[in-house]
C-alpha cells in the first residue's frame, strides 16, 4: 500500500491498560529471540545495525517512557471470549470456535477498473477512493499477488488450528471490494480478529515490516473507541511474532522503530467494530526487501509469522 508522500505517519499510541503487562512482558523476549536471527541474516553492506523492537512500556537501550492513559484504556476495550457457535461446526483444535476474517489487499483487477476503483465511498472521517491498484516490485510482481499468496497460506495455518477463515475476497471479482465493504465483510462476520494484509511501495533504502492499528475515531459512521484496545493487542501481537517467524526488522521509516503505527485515515479500520489490523510486510520498492517479498519461502515465514501472532490474541 503505497503513502501520500506529504502525509507525514502518526507516532503510535501508547497505552497504559494494566491488563496487557504480562502478555507485553511475555512479547519483549520473543521480538528480541527475532531480532538475533535478523542480525545474523543482515549483510556486510546494511547501514545501521538493528534496533530492538520495544513494547509499549520500554525500549532496549532507551529509558522507559512515561505511561500515560489513552481514552482507549477502559473496560471498554477488553475483547470478550467468543461462543464456540460463531465457527466451523465440527471443528476441532485451540482455535475452534474462533473467526478469523483475512483482507487480501487490494485485488489484481484493479488495473484494468481505474474508474471504479477511483469512486469515493465514505470512511467516516471524510470520503476516500473505493480502493486502489497496490504497488509492485521493480520486476512487476504485484502487492495484489503478494497479498493473495501470503493471505492463502495464512488460511491453511489457522483452519489447522480450527479457526473459522472467512476472506473478503480470493480474485473471485473483477475489482475490489471497496474499502468500505472491507470492513462490512468482517463485521458481518462477527470476526474476533481481522488482518488486511499489504506490502509497501516507499523509496529504495526504506526497509522493514510495520503494523497499521486502528487510531481513536468517532465520526460520521466511524466509531473506533471498543476496538482501539483489542486491535493494539493484535497488532502487538502480530509484530512481535512476525520478527521471530522472519527475521526481518520493523520499519525503518514508519513507526519510530516500534513496527507499529496508528493512523486514522484507513476506511478499513475506521468503519471495523471488530479487533482488526492492517500489516506491509515490506517495501516492494525497496531491492532487498523485494528479494524476500518474491520469496515463497520468506512469504510462508510471513504467514507463520502473522498465524503466531493471531493464534497468541484468540488464545489468551
Amino acid at each position: 500500500m503505497s503513502y501520500d508522500e506529504n502525509w507525514p505517519p502518526t507516532p503510535p499510541r501508547r497505552s497504559g491498560r494494566g491488563n496487557l503487562t504480562i502478555a507485553i512482558a511475555a512479547l519483549v523476549p520473543t521480538a528480541l529471540a527475532g531480532w538475533l536471527v535478523w542480525e545474523s541474516m543482515s549483510g556486510p553492506d546494511e547501514n545501521e545495525p538493528p534496533k530492538a523492537l520495544p513494547s509499549r512500556s520500554a525500549a532496549v537501550g532507551k529509558p522507559a517512557p512515561p505511561v500515560t492513559p489513552s481514552p482507549s484504556a477502559t473496560s471498554t476495550t477488553a475483547s470478550p471470549s467468543p461462543s464456540p457457535s460463531k465457527g466451523k461446526p465440527g471443528a476441532s483444535g485451540p482455535l475452534a470456535g474462533r473467526v478469523v476474517v483475512v483482507d487480501p489487499g487490494h485485488n489484481p483487477g484493479n488495473f484494468r477498473h481505474t474508474s471504479e476503483i477511483n469512486k469515493l465511498v465514505d470512511i467516516g472521517t471524510n470520503r476516500k477512493e473505493c480502493d486502489t491498484t497496490g504497488t509492485s516490485t521493480n520486476a512487476g510482481y504485484t502487492e495484489a499477488e503478494f497479498s493473495l499468496d501470503v493471505s492463502q497460506r495464512l488460511r491453511t495455518l489457522l483452519e489447522k488450528q480450527g479457526a473459522t477463515v472467512k476472506f473478503t475476497h480470493t480474485d473471485d471479482r473483477p475489482f475490489g471490494p471497496c474499502v468500505d465493504e472491507r470492513a462490512r465483510i468482517g463485521n458481518k462476520a462477527g470476526a474476533d480478529a481481522v488482518i488486511s494484509i499489504h506490502a509497501d511501495g516507499s523509496a529504495t533504502g526504506n526497509r522493514g515490516f510495520h503494523v497499521i492499528l486502528p487510531a481513536l475515531v468517532k465520526a460520521g459512521a466511524a466509531d473506533t473507541a471498543k476496538i482501539v484496545g483489542p486491535s493494539r493487542d493484535l497488532g502487538e501481537r502480530i509484530a512481535g511474532k512476525f520478527v521471530r517467524a522472519t527475521g526481518s526488522a520493523p520499519s525503518n521509516y514508519v513507526g519510530d522503530g516500534t513496527g507499529l503505527d496508528v493512523r486514522e485515515d484507513l476506511g478499513g479500520l475506521n468503519l471495523s467494530t471488530v479487533p482488526k489490523v492492517f500489516i506491509e510486510c515490506g517495501n516492494m520498492r525497496d531491492p532487498k526487501d523485494a528479494a524476500l517479498l518474491t520469496s515463497s519461502n520468506w512469504r510462508q515465514k510471513a504467514a507463520q509469522g502473522m498465524a503466531d501472532g493471531i493464534s497468541s490474541y484468540l488464545d489468551r
